[in-house]
């Protein structure tokens, strides 16, 4: 009842608004009508009065005597004005002169200059408007001037308007207990249908029979169209979004209607190792994996990828697939099998010698062979046979993933024309000029260009990629809306920072702060005292590793107290180690470590410990907790993920984060003490900084870096590009007639 009321009080207001600018109108017009009619009525009396009075004029014009002839024309004039609203009359000579006139006569009207001219006006006076009236007597030479009291006119224009007011609002009253009365009766019924018609894919037979006749035939338009007035709105509110996982679900059930997700990386997700006569489950130390596994388990899709571990082709079914997590499974994984010498030129060759330092710009020789080429692109042609084997639909949604696939989003759509392809390059793309060092330039770039959307970490590396694309292939850019033409594909270059899980996966079972912090300290025999600080990296020259030993080396030499009271644990997973400079970095990490250990070292003190290992993702969070501060110093990177975990590991509002200026999250996390890994005495500072800032500053850091993480987690990360996606295949319906022609 209530909602009715309301949308009757909906139509009153605006009625009543309507009606009184209508009688604000109409009351002066009628007021301005009404002495127009009553000014006509008068002069018609007044030529009636003069032409029955000229008679007796003419008759007491004719009289000798002066005095007889007034007093006879004055007498005429007093039986004549006892007419309730003839109110006095005048008697006017040739020249204008008054020869005589009534008693009440008054005296601010006179004569007109021609007496032979008819006329009237009306006279405002103190007491009230008057009507004077000028009628000729050409018989007599002479005019006769009536003046007519209007005061009557007044009184009934007041009573018009009052009239008219009441006229008004009864109108008012009438028209709107009738609307409630109407929505009383009808409107209750048409909400019921329309309702019904709202709750979309949910009418059955039987209650559509049950909706209003004249509903029926607009009951499946309003539903398409409520959905897609709820897609639009999906797509305008991104921002807005809380992303979890369940968002991350709810977008692919509403904007994606539930489409088929593929993901296709070198690194699986989950490895088996087969040793000691069991199988062993390791998830790899890659921020890619970390990033994408919580995604497919809530996409629910298929993730394929290198089976790379000794114990990956005892555990697949007859389709190389195998369910994961493998506690609580959620999607599938499909592997690729590589031989020895594929692997070899894809990954090691051209993958991690070629591109690898290429992008990174890291003072490492790329080394590009046409072997290692050849095997490159007979990888990327197997993984597109796997996509397409895989694809359950003729339009999936293919998320293509890192440097060791430039080749395939071209190879994808060859076979499947309508799948929507995302591609994210994980890693920072160089500049046109270092890029051109690649034979292979064109290709790559054309390659990449098969994606319907090529993503990056950040602004900079799209606009480095666009460039590259204006200087080596003849395509068509649009600059404002970093839009790539080429042949017939076209690709949107989009950038989307990377981030991880929130909460961070298994962080509720972890132990207090001060307990893991106590674990580590006794697992390393590491003083209670001590200032304690932590790396994680897979050994990787491009990381910085060297760089932060040193920074810890030439603290320790400007503040000889600290000796004895800072140690580092650098966590590294080794990697590439087939590779020759992987393991010539990896020995002169060992080598530099225990140089700098003999230095400053005494009894079981060591100021570095590394542990050059694989560690389990629980053990890594384990290590942020307990540590003082977190140093993060690549020398370049795409995003850099470590950094992010470090600060989702921190439920406790304290530690510090140490970070590189080359990283992409330094962009992201301010609040970070953000250095150039290459100034070694900034890093000395940077640790000096870290280990005494009052804890009141460590909290507000933390606290704000983490609320960004929050918001800003992997599935935004992921919802944009979906979103993205959609909205790109939405559109992809639409066909340009003008262009086509």
């Amino acid at each position: 009842m209530s909602q009715i009321m309301s949308l009757s009080l909906r139509f009153i207001l605006p009625l009543f608004f309507v009606l009184g600018l209508i009688a604000y109108v109409t009351i002066p017009l009628v007021d301005k009508l009404t002495y127009q009619w009553f000014a006509r009525d008068i002069d018609i009396r007044a030529a009636l009065v003069a032409n029955t009075l000229s008679d007796s004029l003419a008759a007491a014009q004719g009289l000798s005597n002066r005095k007889q002839r007034l007093a006879k024309i004055e007498s005429i004039f007093a039986s004549t004005t006892q007419d309730e609203r003839l109110f006095a009359v005048a008697y006017c000579n040739s020249q204008a002169q008054i020869l005589a006139q009534s008693q009440q006569f008054p005296k601010e009207v006179t004569c007109t200059r021609d007496p032979k001219q008819s006329g009237s006006k009306i006279l405002q006076l103190p007491g009230g408007p008057l009507h004077i009236s000028y009628q000729p007597l050409p018989d007599l030479e002479s005019q006769l001037v009536l003046v007519h009291d209007l005061s009557f006119v007044q009184t009934r224009s007041t009573d018009t308007k009052r009239y008219l007011f009441v006229f008004f609002v009864i109108l008012t009253l009438v028209v709107s207990f009738l609307t409630v009365v109407i929505a009383k009766l009808s409107l209750m019924g048409w909400i019921r249908g329309l309702k019904s018609i709202l709750k979309v894919d949910r009418l059955s037979k039987s209650s559509v029979k049950s909706l209003a006749p004249e509903l029926l035939p607009v009951a499946k338009d309003l539903r398409r169209f409520v959905r897609e007035i709820e897609a639009e709105k999906g797509f305008q509110d991104e921002s807005q979004i809380s992303w979890t996982a369940q968002t991350l679900r709810e977008v692919l059930k509403q904007d994606m209607a539930g489409e088929e997700v593929l993901i296709v990386s070198n690194r699986e997700p989950y490895i088996h190792v087969y040793q000691d006569n069991k199988i062993e489950i390791q998830s790899p130390a890659s921020g890619l994996v970390t990033a994408l596994e919580p995604i497919m388990r809530a996409c629910s899709g298929t993730w394929i990828a290198h089976g790379s571990g000794t114990g990956d082709r005892m555990v697949v079914d007859a389709h190389s697939k195998v369910p994961v997590p493998p506690k609580k499974p959620s999607y599938s994984l499909k592997r690729v099998w590589l031989s020895p010498e594929q692997e070899k030129g894809y990954y090691y060759g051209f993958a991690n010698e070629g591109l690898w330092p290429l992008c990174h710009i890291a003072h490492t020789r790329p080394i590009f062979r046409s072997d290692d080429w050849y095997q490159y692109l007979a990888v990327n042609e197997k993984f597109a046979d796997a996509v397409a084997e895989e694809a359950k639909s003729k339009d999936p949604v293919i998320l293509v993933q890192d440097y060791h696939f430039a080749m395939l989003p071209t190879m994808i759509k060859k076979r499947l024309p309508e799948a929507t392809v995302i591609t994210f390059w994980h890693i920072p793309w160089p500049n046109a000029e270092t890029f051109g060092i690649c034979p292979w330039r064109e290709r790559i770039l054309e390659g990449l260009l098969g994606s319907d959307i090529l993503g990056f970490h950040t602004r900079a590396h799209c606009n480095n990629f666009i460039e590259a694309v204006d200087r080596f292939l003849e395509s068509r850019i649009e600059r404002d809306s970093s839009i790539i033409f080429h042949g017939e594909q076209r690709t949107a270059i989009r950038n989307y920072p990377i981030s991880i899980e929130w909460p961070l996966k298994n962080l509720d079972e972890q132990d207090p702060v001060p307990l893991c912090r106590q674990k580590v300290l006794e697992e390393n025999h590491i003083a209670p005292e001590c200032f304690l600080g932590v790396g994680v990296d897979r050994l990787d020259y491009t990381k910085g590793i060297l760089e932060r030993f040193y920074a810890i080396e030439r603290l320790l030499e400007l503040e000889p107290s600290l000796r004895g009271r800072l140690v580092f644990i650098q966590i590294g997973a080794p990697t590439r180690s087939s590779l020759a400079e992987y393991r010539n970095f990896e020995e002169h990490c060992r080598v530099e470590a225990e140089r700098i250990n003999q230095r400053f070292g005494q009894g079981d003190y060591k100021p570095l410990v590394l542990r050059l290992k694989h560690h389990d993702p629980s053990d890594v969070i384990r290590y942020f907790r307990a540590a003082d501060f977190c140093f993060v110093s690549s020398l370049h990177d795409g995003m850099n993920l470590v950094a992010k975990e470090f600060v989702a590991s921190r439920d406790d509002e304290m530690g510090v984060l140490i970070l590189s200026q080359f990283t992409g999250a330094a962009r992201e996390l301010p609040e970070a003490l953000v250095i150039n890994p290459y100034n070694i005495d900034q890093g000395a500072a940077a640790v000096k900084l870290a280990i005494e800032m009052d804890p009141q500053d460590q909290r507000a850091r933390m606290r704000s870096m983490r609320a960004f993480i929050q918001e800003y987690n992997v599935f935004r990360w992921a919802g944009r590009m979906l979103i993205d996606a959609a909205r790109l295949r939405k559109r992809g319906r639409f066909a340009n007639p003008v262009l086509n022609t």
